[in-house]
């Protein structure tokens, strides 16, 4: 096992191969540098690295008293060595509110807060962004960034990207879909190299318009299009560290549960746990979008259409089509299998009782769906009881949490892992409480300025088009 030393970058290692969820045989072997830039791999599939790096009790009591820049420095070591040093320019006072990056707050023995939100967007986004925008401008190549939002990316990823020499950004959002608060993060910043573009349609019509560009390999390469979504290995990467860091930090095993609509920020949980870090549970957490309780509960995965996906008080989980789904049941079943139940465009399937066992007993995965009275409930209770205000969305997952530890369905203590301020979801925390919530200063104001943005039809070409027209 690799020393902590050696862990943080001072002896470099073989380069990590990456390979396609789909890739039974390794045959497309991809760098680290390949990875960033693609997002999805050419059949379609997601990238993994071909072994999960393992930390000791060792590797990880030696991360005590440690910064978070050197935690996700050696993190960043093992799946991409020699880019390490860059977390040191991510997480930084400057671009962070505390200077912890992530606190840690103990609302009672059995739960904890792992306030993710300290960024310059107000959302746990940051944590990713912030360490792609240095890993983009790092690699030195001209990029146009394609993303879909459906809250809080689309905003971490343009503060993260806006004026780094060569980086447009292109980002589709779904038309009326977001608070006013996360508009107006978006759409009133006025860059030349961002752009915004707001889609007639849902989130998943929104991500499916993003996949539909990256599969057109002649398109992708003319015109350097890079992904910023969680279907990229690279935000993944960053995700894992703070799983790592929490853990340290409360001292012995723990849960944590997630607010999680695509997959991502839990699938970063997921693989921490693979490397080692004692993670007894993995609480999936949504809100009436239940696409992955659903499965959790019952092994049926069944995505939903646009139609039937709703509008929600914790609309960044407003999402029918898990993303980074897809990479867990690699894990679960294998590449070739995997090829089998995503290769259509609307996957669905069920899995073996068999399957659904290693799910819940191997991986330790759980689940719960919160409601717009339980997230309510729940906000009025935590700061009414103990002073903490949360957003909705860390609402749901609270709410879950609470439930599977009164029932005991899950080992304490429980982090649940906050998305976002407050101040993003004013409407619903004025309902949950009888006031609005406190602005931080560096948001004043933001709601009353010029809005940057273009409204198109849910139409792949016609943004194709768009892009064309804006990087000649």
């Amino acid at each position: 096992m690799k020393s902590v030393a050696e862990l943080a970058g001072t002896v470099r290692f073989v380069p990590m191969k990456y390979f396609s969820t789909r890739d039974a045989q390794h045959t497309s072997p991809a760098s680290f540098d390949d990875v960033l830039i693609r997002g999805l791999a050419p059949d379609g599939g997601l990238y993994l690295p071909e072994e999960y790096p393992q930390l000791s009790s060792e590797d990880l009591a030696a991360f005590a008293g440690k910064s978070y820049p050197d935690v996700a420095e050696a993190i960043i070591e093992l799946f991409a060595p020699g880019k390490g040093h860059l977390a040191h320019r991510a997480y930084t006072s400057t671009a962070f509110s505390s200077p912890e990056i992530v606190p840690l707050t103990k609302v009672t023995d059995d739960l904890y807060i792992g306030h993710l939100s300290e960024g310059p967007t107000a959302a746990f986004k940051d944590m990713a962004m912030q360490l792609l925008g240095v890993l983009f401008e790092d690699s030195g190549k001209e990029m146009n960034i394609l993303g879909a939002t459906s809250g809080d990316t689309g905003s971490s990823a343009e503060y993260a990207m806006r004026g780094r020499a060569g980086i447009r950004v292109f980002m589709l959002t779904p038309k009326g879909r977001m608070t006013p608060f996360q508009q107006a993060q978006m759409f009133s910043l006025d860059d030349p190299n961002i752009y915004n573009i707001a889609v007639d349609g849902v989130f998943d019509d929104c991500q499916d318009i993003v996949k539909a560009v990256s599969a057109d390999a002649e398109f992708k390469e003319k015109y350097h299009i890079g992904a910023v979504n969680s279907i990229n290995w690279a935000r993944l990467l960053a995700q894992v560290v703070y799983y790592v860091w929490l853990y340290v930090q409360v001292g012995k095993p723990v849960s944590f549960s997630v607010p999680t609509g695509n997959f991502g920020d839990i699938c970063a949980g997921h693989i921490a746990c693979q490397m080692g870090v004692p993670i007894k549970n993995l609480i999936v957490s949504t809100n009436e979008n239940d696409v992955l309780h659903e499965f959790f509960t019952t092994g049926t995965y069944r995505p939903r259409s646009a139609a039937e996906t709703l509008a929600t008080s914790s609309p960044s989980m407003d999402i029918s089509k898990a993303s980074n789904f897809e990479r867990f049941i690699h894990d679960l079943v294998g590449a070739e299998r995997t090829a089998e139940l995503f290769g259509s465009n609307a996957p669905s399937f069920t899995l073996t009782a068999e399957e659904m066992e290693r799910v819940h007993e191997e991986f330790g995965f759980v689940s719960g769906s919160s409601t717009h009275a339980d997230r309510l409930a729940t906000i009025a209770a935590l700061h009414r009881d103990h002073g903490q205000l949360i957003d909705p969305h860390t609402a749901d997952g609270v709410h879950v949490a609470q439930t599977l530890l009164a029932d005991r369905a899950v080992e304490a203590p429980v982090v649940c892992l906050e998305t976002a301020l407050p101040v993003k979801f004013a409407e619903t925390i004025r309902e949950a409480i009888g006031e609005d919530p406190v602005v931080p200063e560096r948001f004043a104001d933001i709601e009353t300025g010029e809005r940057y943005v273009t409204d198109m039809p849910n139409d792949t070409e016609a943004v194709k088009k768009f892009i064309a027209d804006h990087v000649q």
